[in-house]
């Protein structure tokens, strides 16, 4: 018997509840069903909201299971009838959820999707930001609301294609008064609590980080696989060619927006001299100064000779050198490392990947194991500023080593926070 192809995965990742996530979904159910596929809409909640509950319209809908539990009754997905039925998509809507106790063969909604996967269906899901396993302790920071359901992030990293549902905060608390999100007697308390602009704004930030995150494993797996040993660039770099005429200082502020509008910008200023050390037009007196304008932006600023191909000398500096840069960091960390001396020794760690909790969790698993009897502490230290939502945003690397070394570990956790202010 041939095997079945594993289905695809479709997440409609949400930045806060009452984006459009499942009117979203139900729009490509229908554009899929109207281009001839077999879809059925497995699962949808339209929490009361007509125009979700019209999308349905002209589209099959597989009537839910009702199961019974603490003496009331509840509808979930009939994991069951879904099989029978054998669509080409199934629309599977809130992937976190945890099913009833008993109502069916699995204990969360996610692990259902996951049959339907491996049954040869394509599925098309949603979930909220706030319910990734991983920022569930943050989301619970910023909002002052736990979360009791979640998601492995590593189900949703799976899918081939995550699209982020988005909308400023302003825009969704019209939406939320207008009455469109949930029950008008809900609307002040929803509007003064969880949807206040600052969480919006940090739930909106943490749906970007991750998927940018998501965006980086891809390319890097993409490249393992096809064997691409050359550099590809995923952060911004503004290259500005200095001549030393009298537009460069304008090209320089110009480059320097640009840059400082990326996380994480470079910005590189080159001149591209001749062998002879010649420079035809050029005045010593304003590329000086212009050198002096890209330093003042914190960039870097570098001379390259070529006699006839100075695209090419451009092009070099803008690809850059991963390794060369990697390299000069590891250095400097080191030789920062010894002059402290702490007595304790510096420890490498490679990744091809650069991921950072997947090794130093296996580092850690390693020491466990050569010390059996040993009760190993992880401390991770983390930077504190002032303002709380910068606190919330920026600790996001010692989250993922907790979260990784946890799940892979036994080991204590301490997270040291330093505060700046």
């Amino acid at each position: 018997m041939n095997e079945v192809p594993r289905g695809r995965l479709k997440v409609y990742l949400g930045a806060a509840p009452g984006v459009g996530k499942t009117y979203r979904m139900l729009d490509e159910a229908r554009r899929r069903a109207g281009r001839g596929a077999d879809v059925v809409v497995a699962f949808a909640e339209c929490h009361g909201r007509p125009r979700t509950a019209a999308m349905l319209d002209g589209l099959e809908v597989v009537p839910p299971a009702r199961c019974a539990h603490r003496g009331g009754e509840f509808e979930e997905l009939d994991l069951a009838a879904v099989l029978d039925r054998r669509p080409e998509v199934a629309v599977v809507d809130d992937l976190a959820h945890g099913n009833v106790p008993g109502g069916g063969r699995n204990a969360k909604r996610w692990q259902d999707v996951e049959a339907l996967l491996a049954a040869g269906t394509d599925v098309i899901t949603a979930v909220d930001v706030q319910h990734l396993e991983s920022l569930k302790d943050v989301v619970e920071k910023i909002t002052g609301v736990p979360q009791h359901e979640t998601v492995p992030d590593e189900v949703v990293r799976r899918a081939p294609q995550v699209e982020l549902v988005d909308i400023p905060p302003e825009g969704l608390r019209r939406r939320m008064a207008h009455g469109n999100i949930c029950a008008p007697e809900r609307i002040d308390a929803a509007l003064a609590n969880y949807f206040r602009p600052g969480n919006l704004t940090a739930l909106r930030q943490l749906a970007l980080l991750w998927l940018a995150d998501r965006v980086d494993e891809a390319l890097n797996t993409y490249r393992a696989e096809h064997a691409i040993g050359g550099v590809w660039e995923t952060r911004e770099r503004v290259v500005v060619a200095l001549t030393g005429g009298p537009e460069g200082d304008t090209i320089v502020r110009r480059a320097a927006r640009i840059a400082a509008r990326s996380a994480g910008g470079d910005l590189l200023a080159v001149h591209v001299t001749r062998s002879d050390g010649l420079s035809a037009g050029a005045s010593h007196a304003s590329l000086a100064r212009q050198r002096r304008l890209v330093e003042g932006f914190e960039g870097h600023d570098q001379q390259r000779q070529r006699d006839h191909d100075q695209p090419g000398a451009l092009l070099e500096l803008g690809r850059g050198d991963d390794d060369g840069q990697d390299r000069s960091a590891l250095h400097a960390l080191e030789c920062s490392w010894a002059e402290w001396d702490p007595g304790v020794p510096l420890v490498r760690l490679s990744s091809e990947r650069r991921a950072l909790g997947g090794p130093i969790a296996a580092y850690v698993r390693d020491v466990m194991a050569s010390e059996p009897a040993a009760r190993v502490t992880v401390l991770i230290p983390e930077t504190e500023p002032e303002r709380l939502w910068q606190r919330l945003l920026q600790n996001q690397r010692g989250a993922v080593v907790a979260h990784a070394v946890r799940k892979e570990t036994d080991a204590v956790i301490c997270r040291l926070r330093f505060r700046l202010f």
